[in-house]
């Protein structure tokens, strides 16, 4: 009973203009349904008009009208009341109406937000399908109704009841379009919302709107974003979800156009249902947009496990491409500063490594398409790892030890071929580099040095050239030479030491075959335990005797009688030491 009074003082409360008594004793009702608010806000008849009870409430309020005929009515009274007090008459009228006679606008305003706190309320409340749809719905004209812009957008991006349907002309046709993005989006339109955010950003970048990061009154880190980014993102929010190929193809470019790392985002997302065709993706990438390119065929190789040779090559292509056209930059510019120098240089870098890194863990991609492009650049170590993939040794251990002259870089190719003939290979490199360069003494002493004990040494001097100074490879000639009659010297001592090894084991074996067994009338077999007399017998190393039926029975087995394995349990006597 208490409900029902507290929505009929409700209702009274909202006819006298007292909105924001009525709405606090709305709220106090729980007999009170959202949809006898709708007739307030809507005239009859619409899409909710039978949802709306017949509640009369005694009787004691008129009957539901727009918002606006109340306040006109009410405004109406007041004024009347105001003649009647001047001629002496009393009124049931507000004291504060006549003392202070409020405007419409100001009434309009005062109601319609009290209405929206009733119907955020209602929000909360378990309603059906149809009054919910109502109840946001008709939130979101209230908030029209103020210009409440963020309220707007936050009802329209987040689950929301309303009826697209109800809102879309009147977003539309009162420019807000962001709203109407949003709603579009919630609702699964995707193309309708993608479409909007593309005008927006349009608009935006062609000045024909004011950004929003021009607004004064927004300090967020979002709000200082430009309009046109910020519809990009949103674009994005979208598009990462989206399985729809042609869809996300088509706005691609124009978000593409505002922020690479967007597009990136979307054609990597992992979020969409089923991933788009890698085919279509890379024909509709912009060829000037080099970085989505490189980003999403390292996405495909890397994340995707793609194992298409096609784009193992195009991306280490594409690589190649950016590293020659940043050095050719570089070359080109020399009169910047330093930090612009170091800022180039850092950059190149990171491509070649890039670049170098790919080259080296990928076995898909055609390693001459690749030498094609870097040809004629001084990318030498790049050029090593693609001749080393196609098997040309010769040319990697002459990139490696006289176009880098690196050699402890040569020398561990080298032990990566696994063949001393390489170690020689690079010695005649250092000591005859063609081309009118000097020998590199030095390094091929180190080399020498390093792994001249396993080489053959009448090979090296056959390659030492007559013009090497003695004293830099003397003493490491005379340790090979000294390496090679020591390991000579060794594998004798080893030889020698094998061969009375197997004599002493030959002899043990002989004492034990030819040692004499003495049997008595006593005298048992181990295995099946019968008196063996003059039968034939036979003796395991572990001094275990059985007659010759038992063992012509355990052909094939290697257990003696006593059950011992001479597979599994190795036997050992003191006088098998080698002792010669």
């Amino acid at each position: 009973m208490i409900s029902f009074v507290h929505a009929q003082l409700g209702f009274l409360l909202l006819f006298d203009l007292r909105f924001e008594d009525a709405v606090n004793h709305f709220l106090l009702s729980e007999t009170m349904q959202p949809s006898e608010i709708f007739p307030f806000i809507m005239p009859d008849p619409n899409r909710w008009s039978d949802l709306v009870p017949r509640k009369r409430y005694w009787g004691l309020h008129p009957p539901p009208k727009p918002l606006e005929e109340v306040i006109d009515d009410g405004l109406i009274t007041i004024q009347q009341a105001l003649f009647l007090k001047k001629a002496g008459v009393d009124t049931v009228v507000d004291e504060d109406f006549l003392s202070n006679p409020p405007s419409r606008a100001d009434l309009l305003e005062l109601a319609i937000r009290n209405i929206i706190r009733y119907l955020c309320a209602s929000r909360m409340k378990d309603l059906s399908s149809p009054e919910m749809e109502g109840v946001d719905t008709f939130l979101m004209y209230l908030y029209r109704a103020l210009d409440l812009v963020d309220d707007m957008e936050k009802l329209a991006s987040s689950q929301n009841s309303c009826v697209v349907d109800e809102l879309e002309s009147l977003l539309d046709d009162s420019g807000h379009l962001r709203t109407l993005a949003f709603l579009y989006g919630s609702k699964g339109m995707c193309s309708k919302a993608l479409s909007i955010w593309r005008i927006l950003a349009r608009n935006y970048s062609a000045g024909l709107w004011k950004d929003l990061s021009e607004n004064g009154s927004s300090g967020t880190s979002v709000d200082k974003r430009s309009g046109e980014e910020i519809a990009a993102i949103e674009a994005a929010n979208i598009l990462k979800t989206s399985s729809d190929e042609d869809l996300v193809l088509e706005h691609l470019g124009w978000v593409a156009d505002i922020d690479q790392e967007l597009a990136i985002a979307i054609l990597t997302s992992e979020m969409r249902e089923s991933q788009l065709s890698p085919e279509k993706v890379v024909a509709a990438i912009d060829a000037e947009k080099v970085l989505i390119h490189q980003r999403y065929l390292q996405w495909l190789i890397e994340d995707q496990g793609c194992d298409d040779p096609h784009y193992h090559t195009s991306y280490a292509l594409s690589l190649a491409k950016s590293v020659i056209e940043a050095v050719h930059m570089e070359s080109k510019y020399r009169g910047k500063d330093n930090r612009e120098i170091d800022s180039d240089a850092q950059k190149i870098y990171l491509l070649r490594e890039k670049l170098q890194l790919f080259l080296q863990a990928s076995d898909l991609y055609d390693p001459e398409d690749i030498l094609d492009v870097i040809a004629e650049s001084e990318l030498w170590l790049e050029k090593a790892i693609l001749y080393r993939k196609m098997g040309q040794e010769n040319i990697v251990l002459q990139i490696l030890a006289l176009k880098l002259e690196d050699s402890e870089a040569a020398e561990q190719y080298c032990a990566e071929i696994g063949r001393d003939d390489a170690y020689i290979q690079l010695l005649g490199l250092y000591l005859d580099p063609q081309n009118g360069k000097e020998p590199m003494f030095t390094a091929a002493v180190r080399l020498l040095h390093n792994h001249g004990e396993s080489l053959d040494p009448m090979q090296v001097l056959e390659r030492l050239s007559a013009d090497m100074p003695l004293q830099l490879a003397s003493d490491t000639i005379l340790r090979m030479l000294r390496a090679r009659v020591h390991h000579h010297r060794q594998g004798q001592i080893v030889h020698n030491l094998s061969r009375a090894t197997n004599l002493d084991a030959r002899l043990t074996r002989l004492e034990e075959r030819s040692r004499h067994v003495q049997l008595t009338d006593e005298s048992i077999c181990d295995s099946c335990r019968a008196r063996l007399g003059t039968k034939l017998f036979v003796m395991y190393p572990d001094d275990s005797v059985v007659c010759y039926r038992c063992y012509r029975n355990q052909q094939g087995d290697s257990s003696s009688g006593r059950g011992r394995s001479s597979r599994k349990d190795v036997i050992f006597k003191q006088s098998w030491l080698v002792s010669r």
